[in-house]
Order: structure tokens, then C-alpha cells, then sequence
């Protein structure tokens, strides 16, 4: 079998795979969500935090649960690390500097999980278990609840109360992500995944039975249960620096693509949680469509240009091999690349610098787009519903009439929300990459000259203020410079848009429902699904077109 067919075939079964999924797991969650019933363990969470579930919120009170619960969260996290050095099963590593240690704070409490240090040789299990694995568990199910907050505003009406952030917080990490990351978990280390508390051990180099010299340093982890919230809550972060490319975290070419499954079945079936909590499931598989058009399209192109074989050392390797791994050849790690940055996992098994020009521009165009095709856990869906509300907008001003979605007018109010929505993340990526560039001190963190060099530092900020946190490589992040201005990004990256956010929810909310007419724009229709593809193209392509062509495009047409 060759491998191009190779590819396409795993792609068929992951279509496969999350097409099963889908009703049943996003029905499931909208019930979590709809349901009044509370579970005994939920209630004890309720009665240690003093928060009453059954309280409705408005949007600002709203709000303010998530950036409190988030504040705390970055807090936390960064004093933890700063104490790493007299905690136990530390491993004998270092308390982190001040800089890194807010950049980490802030990339896990964001779900970014942005990374400027080595797993291995950096956290000990203290550090990565109660600090990073917990964050990886709440920072997904903020995101869930905010979008759920957003479904509420348009399913409700004549009231600005969007639920219960406590109760949305608690129900999505008690009832999705611990019960499907232990699942999960369980299926990695049946394949090879490694989950203990281990040491440090020194491990002699071998070739065939015989000593190299020299040795290597391993320490364990509780890898497989990391791992499985890693790619199901779409956070990215591995616990060692080669991410899921290392054999202790992705064993096999099957662990491969059960992590790509896991980090797009929740984002996938949200979109079957938002018809059946707005009532019409079309209007779900008008999302879920537009979504699976975009990602598609990605991997095919991915895989095209990797495929390509430019130059003889490339046909005899079967592709472009530089930075993959032999495990997974060039299909699957096509396939990672763009399911990785079209969410906000962040998570890689090949290293993205090295793929062709164009195809780091395809990965990079990736979380451009906003992450919405299908996006993060939450997020994906609420930045989807951002672009419907401004595909409809358009719609309307095309056939001039006051446009409508899901039975709520988009007046000027709404339709402000959501254009300062889209503006927030390229603002923060091409005025920080700008700033990066003219400085003379963060140019000497790029490891290449030219436009591979400027694609580097325009990914990290690409990858940072859209909360996605995969790295180019090649960019020493490491610095004071890096730590906190990626920091900062991803902050404001996250909470500025879920501001908007929820307050597009509760204008939605308060709304009186207008009735379906003959004039009505049929937002459930493949008209509206093409529709809605060609707005996010084109917004996309306007906004960032000027930087792409000064780093992908230029390398790749070279």
C-alpha cells in the first residue's frame, strides 16, 4: 500500500470514528447541560466553593465567575511553580523563573498550553499533575460553559439569564472530560503509553545490541492520564518536549490516531449539543458542516503539499520526512498538523518548521481562521456562532432585509459584539509580530534567516493569542521578551473575545423570538453552510493575506 493511499484511508476512518460519535456524545451533552438534576459529588463541589447551582446568572455575573475562577487559577499555577524546589517528587528540579512561570501559568489556565521549556528536564510530577493536568481539565470545561452560555442566549428569550457558570464549570469536568480522559487513558496505556511515578533513570545508548557510549536521562510520569485530557479538552501541553511525537506519549500508529479522534470528537459534536438546545438539529449539522468542509479541504491540501515530492531526496523518502516521525510517515502527521492547529490543542507529533513552505502556511492559516473548523472545547463553537452571526449579517445586507439567526435579530449591537469578536486576536498577532520584528533583541531568538525566520515568530503569536499553542520550532521562546509578551497574548487572547462573547449571549437573550417568514434566510440550508465557508475565508484572507505572503508564501513559492 502506498502511503499517499495509506493517508486518505486513515482519514476515511477517522471520519468514521467521530461520525459515530457524534449523536450520541452531543445529544448526551446537551442533556448534561438542560438537566436539573444534580449529582451527589457535584453537590459536595457546591457546598466546598459556597456557590448555589440553581441561581441563574446574566451575562456579567456570568462573566465575572469565569474571570475570577480563571485569576485564581493563573495564580495558583504560578506559585506553584515558583516553589517547585521544596515540593516533594520534585525530581530534584529547580523552582521555575518568575517569567516563565507566568507564561506557563497563563498558557495552561487559558487552555493554550503553550510551551517555552523542556517537560522532562523542567516539572515534576507535583507541578504536573496538581498544577497542569488540573488546569487541563477546568481550562476545557471554562470554554464549554461559555459556549453553552452563548446557545442559552439564542435557544432563550425575553431574559438575560444565561445559566450557571458554577454548575455549567462542574458538570462538563465531572460528567465529560474526567469520565472520557479515563477511558481514554486506559486505551493508551493498554497501547504503550507509560503512567507511573518514576524517577530519574541514566539509560545507556544502544545500536543493535552494542554500546555507543554516552547515555540519556528518563524520568516517568503520569503520562497516559495527561495525555488523554490533553488531546480531549483540546490543551496541547506534553508532558515531555517532543509532545505526542515521543514514544512515551503516542506509542504506535493506532495511539496516533486515537488522539487525533480524541481532540475532535467533543468540539465535533458540540455542534449536535447546539441544535437539539435550539431546537432544530439542522441548524447543528449546518455548523457541524461548514466545519467539516474547512478541516477537510486542510487536510487534503496538508497532504498535497507534503506529498509533493519537490526534489529527489524527497521522492526517495516517499515525502517530506524532515521532522516526522517514521512511526506515523507523512499522511498521518498531515492529518495531526491540521486537526492540531485547526482546534486549540497545540499538541504535535512533528515539527511544524520542517514542513514545505506552503504547508507550514497551511498550518499557520489554520489558527487564523480563529480555530473554528471544529475549534477548541467551547471555544470552536462559540467563535463559529460569532462568524454565522456575521455571515448572516452579510446576507442581509445583500438582500435588504433586517437579518435574523435562529429567530433573534442581528441589530447594531450585536453585530458591534461581533466585529470587535474578530478584530481582538489579529490585532494582538500582527502588532505583537511587528513589534517582535523591529526590536533587535527578539530577532536573535530566530534560529533561521529570511522569511522561515519571520514565519517563525508569526506563529508563535498566531499560536499564542488564539490559545492553540503549538510551536513552529526553531524560535527560542525562552526569553523574558517571549515569556511575557506570549504571555500576554494568550490573556488577552482568551478573555477579551469571551467578554464579547457574553455579551452577545445576554443581548440574544433578551430578545422577543421573531417568527419564521417567507423571507427568512434559511440558516439550516447548504446555501448558508457554503455561505458562511466563503465569509470565514474571506475575512480570514483579508486580515492576515500582507503577513502570510511575507513568510509561508514567500518561502514556498521560492
Amino acid at each position: 500500500m502506498g502511503p499517499v493511499l495509506a493517508g486518505f484511508l486513515q482519514l476515511l476512518a477517522l471520519m468514521g470514528a467521530l461520525a459515530l460519535a457524534h449523536v450520541p456524545l452531543g445529544t448526551y451533552m446537551a442533556r448534561v447541560f438542560s438537566s436539573d438534576r444534580h449529582l451527589r459529588v457535584e453537590r459536595w463541589i457546591y457546598q466546598g466553593i459556597g456557590a448555589d447551582p440553581d441561581t441563574e446568572m446574566r451575562w456579567p455575573a456570568y462573566l465575572r465567575g469565569v474571570l475570577a475562577f480563571s485569576a485564581v487559577g493563573v495564580l495558583f499555577l504560578y506559585l506553584l511553580q515558583r516553589i517547585q524546589g521544596v515540593l516533594p517528587l520534585s525530581l530534584g528540579f529547580k523552582s521555575i523563573d518568575p517569567a516563565q512561570a507566568f507564561n506557563t501559568a497563563a498558557s495552561f489556565v487559558t487552555n493554550t498550553d503553550w510551551q517555552s521549556y523542556y517537560g522532562e528536564q523542567a516539572m515534576g510530577h507535583v507541578v504536573q499533575t496538581a498544577g497542569l493536568a488540573v488546569q487541563n481539565f477546568v481550562s476545557a470545561a471554562v470554554g464549554i460553559a461559555v459556549a453553552v452560555a452563548l446557545v442559552r442566549g439564542f435557544a432563550r428569550s425575553r431574559t438575560g439569564e444565561l445559566g450557571n457558570f458554577w454548575a455549567d464549570l462542574v458538570r462538563g469536568t465531572i460528567r465529560i472530560l474526567l469520565p472520557g480522559a479515563a477511558i481514554a487513558a486506559v486505551v493508551l496505556v493498554a497501547c504503550g503509553a507509560i503512567q507511573n511515578f518514576s524517577g530519574i533513570h541514566e539509560v545507556g545508548r544502544f545500536l543493535h545490541g552494542h554500546g555507543m557510549g554516552g547515555s540519556q536521562q528518563w524520568n516517568g510520569g503520569a503520562v497516559a492520564s495527561q495525555e488523554a485530557v490533553k488531546e480531549l479538552g483540546t490543551n496541547g501541553g506534553g508532558y515531555f518536549n517532543a509532545n505526542s511525537a515521543h514514544p512515551f506519549e503516542n506509542p504506535t500508529p493506532f495511539t496516533n490516531l486515537f488522539e487525533i479522534f480524541l481532540l475532535l470528537v467533543i468540539p465535533f459534536s458540540l455542534t449536535r449539543t447546539f441544535g437539539v438546545m435550539v431546537g432544530s438539529v439542522k441548524q447543528g449539522y449546518a455548523i457541524l458542516a461548514t466545519m467539516a468542509t474547512i478541516w477537510v479541504g486542510f487536510v487534503t491540501l496538508m497532504m498535497w503539499t507534503e506529498f509533493a515530492h519537490h526534489g529527489p531526496a524527497l521522492q526517495l523518502a516517499g515525502g517530506a520526512m524532515e521532522g516526522k516521525e517514521v512511526r506515523f510517515g507523512v499522511g498521518s502527521s498531515s492529518i495531526f498538523a491540521v486537526s492540531t492547529t485547526l482546534t486549540s490543542t497545540g499538541a504535535v507529533d512533528s515539527f511544524h518548521s520542517s514542513f514545505t513552505g506552503l504547508g507550514g502556511g497551511i498550518a499557520m492559516l489554520g489558527m487564523m481562521l480563529g480555530e473554528i473548523a471544529p475549534g477548541g472545547t467551547g471555544s470552536g463553537l462559540y467563535g463559529i456562532l460569532v462568524m454565522a452571526v456575521i455571515a448572516v449579517f452579510i446576507a442581509g445586507l445583500m438582500v435588504g432585509r433586517t437579518p435574523e439567526y435562529l429567530g433573534k435579530k442581528i441589530g447594531s449591537r450585536e453585530i458591534k459584539l461581533a466585529a470587535i469578536y474578530i478584530l481582538v486576536t489579529p490585532a494582538l498577532v500582527l502588532v505583537l509580530t511587528a513589534v517582535s520584528m523591529a526590536l533587535p533583541t527578539p530577532r536573535h531568538s530566530m534560529l533561521n534567516p529570511g522569511a522561515h525566520g519571520f514565519s517563525e515568530v508569526l506563529y508563535a503569536f498566531t499560536s499564542a493569542s488564539n490559545n492553540n499553542g503549538s510551536a513552529f520550532a526553531g524560535l527560542n521562546a525562552n526569553t523574558d521578551w517571549f515569556n511575557t509578551s506570549t504571555g500576554l497574548a494568550m490573556l488577552l487572547g482568551r478573555f477579551l473575545p469571551v467578554v464579547f462573547v457574553l455579551a452577545l449571549a445576554g443581548s440574544l437573550g433578551e430578545q422577543k423570538a421573531v417568527p419564521v417568514t417567507a423571507g427568512t434566510l434559511r440558516t439550516e440550508k447548504p446555501l448558508f453552510a457554503g455561505l458562511l465557508v466563503g465569509a470565514i475565508l474571506i475575512i480570514t484572507g483579508l486580515t492576515y493575506f500582507p503577513a502570510l505572503a511575507l513568510g509561508p508564501l514567500a518561502e514556498g513559492l521560492a
